[in-house]
């Protein structure tokens, strides 16, 4: 994961400039998240000005995922020859400008391109700011660092689903994405003064003026400056997709993308759909905005308290009692509950369940991947099983659409974590590599 950067920080004290990048990394993902749901806290007010069908609206509420699916593979490899730092810029920029031309929008294609290339930039971003943070930590901090990073898009939605619960209240559907082009806009200024370019980075592509450009960075932190690059081993990287898709790891590769992309299917059709489906209950748009928060705010417990209970228990079981949970609080969610209260209840426990599932498949792939093909098969599971996350919201809209009740949907769309849930505990006959 961290590459040539673990033998230069992996034992040095982490400075106040590595601090910052790293805050500003989990910023950047907290603005992702708000990106991403952004057109779910809009939903409601674009169904009832353009008269969407539900099967429509469950195309645009996966355009972005789509893109983020894309972005996610395409850009990361981008990242990968010219650097991580530049590539997060220009996905700030595609984000701003996504964000604000989905506001003049005039019809559904219009939006739904607007969102895919929205979705472009976000998961460009959230590829590079994986790495970025583990390779900007030391050892004593990786893990923690990233799971903050990780629990910054639920905040991001939080906070972005609080203000646009006042906006709605106040102005249409196009204010919500007014307000997330100005906070990606604002944040332009800040990355480029603030958040270097890997070290790891440098060292693995070897630039023009690499030592130069690497010692200015190391001195920035605090820390001495080398005399040489260090070596660094490329067979790994030859081998590593290979020996995913053949051999004893073929069936772990299989196992963990079948369970991310079950599960992921789950976790954005709560998501994407919990303010549409509030409203048919027959509350305002601002409130159902509201519910989806306490989705994010249960999600953002999830995430920590997961990551920090990953010390002490197996990972594999915890996430398999947090998918029968999801399972069984998102079926529960489609039943319709009495007021706002109970409703937000359950899709706060609904979201700690997912996302915290959500987030251990990291943990998970980590221990079944061995080290040298540990980056690579923990990016083909999430890449791969992104699908899911485009799929779900779709097939929940055209279930909509055919007439079938809120309940029933939810019940199907559930099943994807007990499909999960199976993977993961067929996936014990295989030996970890922490085993």
């Amino acid at each position: 994961m961290a590459g040539s950067t673990a033998d230069l920080l992996s034992d040095k004290r982490m400075g106040a400039t590595q601090i910052i990048a790293i805050a500003l990394c989990v910023l950047l993902t907290a603005l992702d998240g708000f990106d991403v749901l952004s057109i779910s806290f809009a939903s409601p007010g674009i169904s009832e000005e353009w008269n969407v069908s539900r099967g429509a609206l469950g195309i645009i509420l996966s355009m972005e995922l789509i893109g983020m699916a894309i972005g996610s593979v395409l850009l990361g490899q981008v990242a990968d020859r010219i650097g991580r730092r530049p590539v997060i810029f220009l996905c700030l920029v595609v984000m701003a400008v996504g964000m604000y031309a989905a506001s003049l929008a005039g019809g559904i294609k219009e939006l739904s391109a607007y969102r895919f290339g929205t979705g472009l930039g976000i998961g460009g971003m959230l590829a590079c700011t994986n790495a970025m943070v583990a390779e900007l930590s030391n050892d004593k901090y990786r893990k923690m660092n990233v799971i903050l990073m990780a629990a910054g898009y639920p905040m991001g939605a939080i906070a972005g689903g609080a203000v646009s619960g006042q906006l709605l209240a106040h102005y249409d559907w196009r204010s919500v994405f007014v307000f997330g082009a100005i906070c990606t806009a604002t944040l332009l200024p800040v990355v480029y003064f603030f958040i270097p370019e890997s070290i790891s980075s440098l060292v693995t592509r070897r630039p023009e003026g690499a030592l130069e450009k690497v010692n200015t960075i190391l001195k920035r932190m605090g820390h001495e400056a080398l005399e040489r690059l260090p070596e660094i081993d490329t067979s790994a990287a030859k081998v590593g997709i290979s020996r995913l898709l053949s051999g004893p790891l073929l069936r772990v590769t299989l196992l963990l993308t079948l369970a991310y992309f079950a599960h992921v299917m789950t976790f954005y059709y709560i998501l994407k759909w919990i303010p549409k489906m509030v409203v048919d209950m027959g509350y305002e748009a601002s409130s159902a905005g509201n519910v989806l928060v306490w989705a994010n705010v249960g999600g953002a417990i999830g995430a920590v308290l997961l990551g920090l209970l990953t010390q002490r228990f197996n990972v594999r079981w915890m996430m398999m009692g947090a998918m029968l949970g999801a399972f069984a609080m998102v079926a529960y969610f489609g039943s319709g509950h009495a007021d706002l209260n109970r409703l937000s209840l359950v899709s706060a426990i609904a979201g700690f369940f997912t996302n915290s599932a959500i987030v251990g498949m990291f943990a998970l792939a980590a221990s079944y991947f061995p080290s040298e093909v540990r980056a690579g098969g923990t990016g083909f599971v999430i890449g791969m099983g992104r699908g899911g996350s485009a799929l779900g919201p779709i097939v929940a809209g055209y279930l909509f659409q055919s007439g079938q009740s809120v309940q029933l949907v939810s019940i199907l769309m559930a099943a994807g974590s007990l499909i999960a849930l199976i993977s993961l505990l067929i996936l014990g006959r295989e030996k970890s590599v922490d085993a």
